[in-house]
């Protein structure tokens, strides 16, 4: 009998390659997930990927609004923060405004960094409620790489929010919170509609909703559990961000 023969089937069956997983996350998740939980836990693709489309769309804010213009809309979207620079002197109002649009198109500049922090958090508090709330298995390092792969959705959403732009929308109404027509919040005017429901409104997204069931069953395959421990563990911290986002629109919005 040849060694071949011998070598157990999981030795002989070979991991899949980073394309692979990014291409099954879309369309056969649970065949990445899978592949993650054998101890492939190379994430530097769908990074890259995410990072690429999030440039894309950050190039199109760039040339199609600018950054000023998207500090301006900011404010004008918070009718609170509105009237309460309409009390200041215009230096003060200048100071401001050329602050945000330097903040916020720095923070946008480093999105890779800024997502690859949040991920780092959410992974560890994953992780946690998986293994010590269900009973699972899993290791930090598989939960940090399955989401970064269930984070490959948002790349629709870049791409929708740039074409749109592209497309000719007026840059006095671009919502940076909202810039892509994926969630309920999209459609609605934030200047007049209650900050609690907009809140909530934003948060039902569909490229956010479509992310969170593959991170629900990506835990649950890495952690050995059932799938619906998985979806438990993230639509319950989802929904407790949610309610903690919706509450502090009410009492300050």
């Amino acid at each position: 009998m040849s060694d071949l023969e011998l070598r157990p089937a999981a030795e002989a069956t070979p991991g899949l390659t980073q394309w692979q997983r990014v291409a099954n996350t879309l369309s056969a998740p649970s065949k990445t997930f899978e592949d993650i939980k054998r101890g492939n836990k190379s994430w530097w693709m769908p990074l890259l990927v995410v990072s690429l489309f999030a440039y894309m769309l950050f190039a199109a804010i760039t040339l199609k609004v600018g950054w000023a213009q998207v500090a301006q809309n900011t404010v004008h979207q918070n009718s609170k923060t509105e009237e309460n620079m309409e009390q200041w002197t215009p230096e003060r109002k200048a100071t401001t405004l050329k602050f945000m649009k330097y903040s916020m198109e720095g923070s946008f500049a480093a999105s890779p960094l800024f997502v690859m922090g949040v991920l780092a958090l959410g992974s560890l508090g994953l992780w946690g409620t998986i293994n010590f709330g269900f009973g699972g298995r899993a290791t930090y390092g598989s939960i940090f790489a399955v989401w970064m792969y269930a984070a490959l959705p948002g790349i629709l959403k870049s791409l929708l929010g740039a074409l749109v732009l592209f497309a000719g929308a007026a840059p006095e109404s671009f919502n940076l919170n909202n810039f892509a027509p994926t969630s309920i919040g999209a459609f609605l005017n934030p200047t007049d509609t209650n900050a609690a429901l907009y809140k909530l409104a934003s948060a039902l997204d569909f490229t956010t909703i479509w992310s969170l069931v593959l991170l629900g069953m990506g835990t649950g395959i890495v952690a050995g559990v059932k799938r619906s421990s998985g979806y438990a563990a993230v639509f319950g911290w989802w929904a407790i961000l949610v309610l903690i986002g919706v509450g502090w629109a009410a009492a300050f919005g």
